[in-house]
């Protein structure tokens, strides 16, 4: 099965998921995330509110581009998250539980800082599970506008194949990680459906 059929399998499954709650006026919201968008990953996240002080959100990320020298940071990212707001839905301060499932195939990436510097020279690609608590405040700008801004830290494991990043990628061997690490960084501009 290829991507995109993955792809619009997942929006099928969020669109019955959200179908089974009831949706009223300033129930439902719908958001992209802007730090999802600094590194061209195409992103939704549709959010409904589905108790007095609680949401449920599915965020979905796809980034499909390989750039000039072979570099990439192509990826299929499924993230639902149940928020606790502290004083009303989609306003204010929130904490959420979430988990994440992420498809990847990465190379010749050099994060600031020279983070993670064996995505320099070689590509990864694989499976990353992902499980975190986070903090978020949700800003209302007008009737129907919001922006927010969320972190999660959480514990993360993933299942890797290494490749050298030349033409041909030898095959370096599998690896998996386990590790604590920040599972959301989150920076959305948010519309508000009635």
């Amino acid at each position: 099965m290829n991507i995109m059929n993955r792809f619009r399998i997942i929006i099928s499954v969020a669109f019955l998921l959200f179908g089974f709650f009831r949706v009223q006026a300033q129930d439902l919201v719908v958001k992209t995330d802007l730090t999802n968008w600094a590194t061209l990953s195409l992103n939704v996240e549709p959010e409904v509110r589905v108790g007095k002080k609680s949401t449920l959100a599915l965020g979905l990320s796809y980034n499909p581009w390989t750039f000039a020298d072979n570099r990439k940071w192509r990826h299929l990212r499924v993230q639902p998250e149940y928020r606790y707001w502290i004083c009303r839905p989609f306003g204010g301060h929130f904490l959420g539980l979430h988990a994440s499932y992420t498809r990847f195939n990465v190379g010749r990436v050099d994060f600031p800082g020279h983070f993670l510097p064996a995505l320099v020279e070689n590509r990864v690609q694989g499976n990353e599970w992902a499980v975190g608590l986070g903090y978020g405040y949700h800003w209302i700008i007008s009737t129907r506008w919001s922006f927010e801004a969320e972190v999660g830290l959480g514990f993360s494991h993933a299942d890797f194949d290494e490749y050298r990043c030349e033409t041909c990628g030898d095959y370096l061997g599998s690896r998996h990680t386990n590790r604590f690490m920040p599972t959301k960084l989150s920076l959305s501009l948010i519309y508000v459906i009635r």
